[in-house]
Order: C-alpha cells, then sequence, then structure tokens
C-alpha cells in the first residue's frame, strides 16, 4: 500500500462496484514524502488504528459516510466496543485508484472526466485552524504560489496565528510529491462539479469540529490536518483512507508537537533533510534520485518517546487505556528536553 500501512485485499474493487480490503497499520513511519525510515515506532500502528476507528464511528453518528467497517479481531470485523484488544488492522470498502498517465514530465487527469462512481478522489484536502511556525503557507506566500485572496485573508499572517475561520486547501494525492492546487484546478483534475466542490468543503469543515472539539477535550490543540474521499457506486462522496490521528493532524500541546513532526524537527536538521529540501526545488517528480544521502536513525530515547506519544494520544483521545502509557503531558516534557 504504502510507507506506513499495507493493504489487503479481500475483495477487489471492479467497475461500479465497491470491493473490501484490510489496512494493516504497521510500525513504520515516513517523513517528506520519503518512503519508509530506517526505524520502527513501537504500537503506533495499532495507536492509530484505534485512534482513526474511534473517529470513523463518531462521524457515522453525525451521517457522514465513510468507508470503515471496523477493527479486525479473531478474523472479524468489530466495533471498538466489542474489542477485547486494541489491533492493528481496520477493515474499510475499497475504491478503485485511478493513476493519471505522466506525459512530458506533466500529469495528465483526462482520464477523470469520463468516471462517475467507486472511485478515490485524488485530492487531498487540508483544513487550517491556525498557522504555526513552519506552515507551508508562509513559504507559498514568500514565493508568490498562494495569494492572500486565495486563503480569505487581507493581510500577511505570522507564524502562530490562531485563524477565525478555517482555511481549506487543497493539493494533488497520486503524484510522486503533493502539489498544492487552487479550487478551480482541484474541480477540473478531478471531474467534480460545484456542488461536489461545496459538499466537500462542507465535510471537510465538519470533520475539523469533531476532531478540534476531541482534541480540546484532552488538552490537545488541533492546528491542521487532512482528509481523503472517495466516490461510492451511487457517486456519494464518503471519507476514506484514515483521520484524526496525530499523523493526518498538526496537533499540539502547550506549543509542543504532538504528531510525527518531532521527528520532522529531527531531521529538518540533519544533512539528509537538507538535500531533500534541495532536491525537491530542482524536480518535483524525480527528486528522490537527486539525493545521495540516506535518513539516519533516530536517537535511542527519541524513537521511545514517540511511541509513548502515540500510545498517550490513543488513550486520551478514545477515554480508554489501551497502553501502559504515562500522561502525554509528561512524555513531551521530556521530548522537549530531548530537542
Amino acid at each position: 500500500m504504502g510507507s506506513v500501512k499495507d493493504l489487503v485485499v479481500l475483495k477487489k474493487p471492479e467497475g461500479g462496484r465497491t470491493g473490501i480490503g484490510r489496512f494493516i497499520f504497521s510500525d513504520r513511519y515516513s517523513v517528506f514524502d520519503w518512503g519508509e525510515m530506517p526505524d520502527h515506532i513501537k504500537n503506533k500502528g495499532t495507536a492509530l488504528c484505534i485512534i482513526g476507528a474511534c473517529l470513523f464511528e463518531k462521524l457515522e453518528e453525525m451521517g457522514i459516510k465513510t468507508h470503515y467497517l471496523g477493527v479486525v479481531e479473531d478474523a472479524k470485523s468489530k466495533r471498538l466496543s466489542e474489542l477485547k484488544e486494541p489491533g492493528h488492522g481496520m477493515e474499510i470498502k475499497l475504491l478503485r485508484v485511478i493513476k493519471p498517465e505522466i506525459k512530458e514530465n506533466v500529469y495528465d487527469y483526462s482520464v477523470y472526466q469520463n468516471e462517475r462512481s467507486n472511485f478515490l478522489v485524488p485530492l487531498e484536502v487540508i483544513y487550517r485552524n491556525s498557522l504555526p511556525e513552519g506552515s507551508s503557507v508562509f513559504k507559498r506566500l514568500k514565493e508568490a504560489s498562494l495569494k492572500l485572496e486565495d486563503i480569505g485573508l487581507d493581510e500577511m499572517p505570522w507564524p502562530g496565528q490562531k485563524l477565525e475561520n478555517p482555511i481549506l486547501d487543497v493539493s494533488t494525492k497520486l503524484e510522486a510529491t503533493d502539489r498544492y492546487v487552487t479550487w478551480e484546478e482541484a474541480k477540473n483534475i478531478a471531474g467534480l462539479a460545484d456542488d461536489e466542490v461545496k459538499e466537500i468543503k462542507r465535510i471537510t469543515l465538519l470533520v475539523n469540529e469533531l476532531i478540534t472539539r476531541e482534541a480540546r477535550r484532552v488538552g490537545l490543540v488541533n492546528e491542521d490536518g487532512k482528509i481523503e474521499l472517495g466516490f461510492d457506486e451511487d457517486r456519494n462522496l464518503m471519507l476514506v483512507d484514515v483521520l484524526g490521528t496525530p499523523d493526518e493532524c498538526r496537533f499540539t500541546f502547550e506549543d509542543m508537537p504532538v504528531s510525527k513532526e518531532v521527528a520532522r524537527i529531527f531531521y529538518r536538521n540533519t544533512d539528509w533533510g537538507k538535500e531533500v529540501e534541495e532536491a525537491k526545488k530542482k524536480d518535483r517528480v524525480g527528486w528522490k534520485k537527486l539525493v545521495r544521502a540516506t535518513p539516519p536513525s533516530l536517537p535511542n530515547r527519541l524513537e521511545e518517546l514517540i511511541s509513548l506519544l502515540y500510545q498517550a494520544c490513543c488513550n486520551e483521545i478514545t477515554r480508554k487505556r489501551w497502553f501502559a502509557a504515562p500522561p502525554l503531558k509528561e512524555i513531551l516534557l521530556e521530548i522537549k528536553e530531548v530537542l
């Protein structure tokens, strides 16, 4: 499937019919679109699976369609309330993934103009409740690839700014490196109607409200996050992949990151991280071939602390002690010292 989770296909999606699959959440992780990193984060996969399942079940109670069918235990798909132990397998409805062709080093999305149902929308939708230092928005404004009016602002934002209204951003999903696009471009790429773009924005805002509320309850700030969507057999939009986890969201606790941003902070200051950044500037598609360095391993204690961070997050967001992890606040104080 990818760098951080695997996919087992039980029933292949064909034509207008969805299939059935299982995500196997691994302890692998990825930063900067690199793919699998040299270390594994113990219990990360199980923690992400349980957090994702918890939020999918809440969204379904709100009447929002998702591809979630349950968490796998004893070869069966179960609701969280039925589980005896936390698991790392999630059963889902499967959609077709239709990849755009590359023609003369440019992605060609014309195939989507004739597709009607049962496919992944080739976009990621990002909501932003604030603009923490390091947000891509600042870089894009500086480069003039993004304008203030595109994000509904009248004046230049500052790092750490809390937004009165969330900004909704959109990027490509199936390219070698995610690329931010305008909503008009997004509409054309995926063959969307105007009302479907509105519905995508409505769903994103509802997801944001739920995650923000659940995070705030345990003392976390939901700075930003992403969702992915697809069309079912009847061209109804539904949420896919996983959402609301520390990998999909930028959570903070008293200004400390509670996500894989902890690993990003470490890697940004390595020679490998700097080489990746330079390579992406030179070639958006084939940048990986330009990187000669390999990512170093995380320091042992930082790796242990990131593992505990995921476990504590799972315990506190789901309101159940699935793991024997200390309180989140204790873990973050030590991470702050290590970094």
